[in-house]
């Protein structure tokens, strides 16, 4: 159907999940459609899988994956991830492949139709201009996804499906650094299904997942820090990944931060080390809620609340919100 109505070429086309973001945008006239093609009614997109590798199927509900004892189990650092998105009405509304797709997000953008207008369109809806900043030739919206910075960390594929055949890549490969054409994902495929391995459970890494935002529910990230360490006998760090979201148009990986933590063990010096390492990386813009500079010294906080909870020590001074 995507193929026949022409969405690979820039046709007004789009596929509707739970319909969380995406009727809410259309409502506010971010996003346009002059057809929707529901994915709910697909057999074998819904479901989850724990034999081996666990498999999620692109329209299972949030609420499923936060419910699921297994994926409790193997995976609490994405069960965390997921129970923070928005609230339980939505959670038992949207899916795991529509929050992994969800429209990036900005200040500027997200506001009703007379606001927009009223100080004229953005580059992200019909205008010329990033208001973000007004001299750059990109868009600047920040990824808003809560469980794609922790699926990057626990190394998941997504699977997608199109009329050139299947194909199964990083989930960390799906996005590009644009707040516009944010998604790799070509306009006539679907991704269909989240692969996590089964080297990453919990037997195998530690993970935690903070988030920043103004209210303890329903807010947007204006950060979150994903983290997943993997640990020798002696308790020395064999590989880590950190993984921050909502500071970029693409969530980031702060390579260089995990690195430090590499043949080490988990002290509060070596932790303070990556911590300081992890802000570098990231690009907080004034594009949501809070100062940009604010937020920025906010990367170095969580990012050690994070390491210090999958460590297993005590987290001062900081709840998760």
């Amino acid at each position: 159907m995507l193929h026949g109505e022409g969405a690979a070429e820039g046709a007004a086309v789009r596929v509707v999940a739970g319909g969380t973001d995406l009727w809410p945008n259309m409502k506010r006239r971010h996003q346009k459609a002059e057809t929707l093609i529901s994915l709910m009614g697909i057999p074998g997109l819904h479901g989850i899988q724990c034999n081996g590798e666990s498999r999620i199927g692109a329209t299972t509900l949030l609420a499923d994956v936060e419910a699921n004892e297994e994926l409790r189990t193997r995976y609490p650092g994405l069960v965390t991830a997921v129970a923070s998105i928005s609230s339980p009405p939505l959670r038992n509304m949207g899916t795991i492949g529509g929050n992994v797709c969800v429209d990036t997000r900005c200040t500027y953008y997200n506001q009703t139709e007379d606001w927009r207008r009223s100080i004229d369109y953005c580059m992200k809806e019909e205008g010329t201009i990033c208001w973000v900043a007004v001299s750059s030739p990109r868009c600047w919206a920040h990824t808003a996804s809560d469980s794609a910075p922790m699926l990057i960390a626990l190394g998941a594929r997504a699977r997608l499906v199109g009329p050139e055949g299947e194909r199964t890549i990083p989930v960390e490969q799906l996005y590009r650094d644009d707040g516009i054409d944010y998604l790799r994902k070509r306009p006539d495929e679907l991704v269909i299904e989240i692969l996590v391995p089964r080297e990453s459970d919990a037997s195998h890494l530690k993970t935690a997942f903070w988030k920043l935002r103004r209210r303890g529910s329903i807010d947007f990230a204006v950060l979150s820090v994903s983290v997943a360490l993997k640990l020798a006998d002696d308790d020395m760090v064999q590989n880590a990944r950190i993984v921050l979201g909502a500071v970029s148009s693409t969530p980031v990986v702060a390579t260089d931060a995990a690195e430090a933590l590499v043949g080490k063990r988990l002290s509060e010096d070596a932790i303070v080390e990556a911590a300081e390492r992890a802000r570098k990386p990231a690009t907080p813009l004034d594009n949501t809620d809070f100062q940009a500079q604010w937020r920025s010294a906010m990367v170095t906080r969580y990012t050690e609340a994070a390491l210090r909870d999958a460590a297993g020590l005590e987290v001062r001074n900081l709840r998760p919100r």
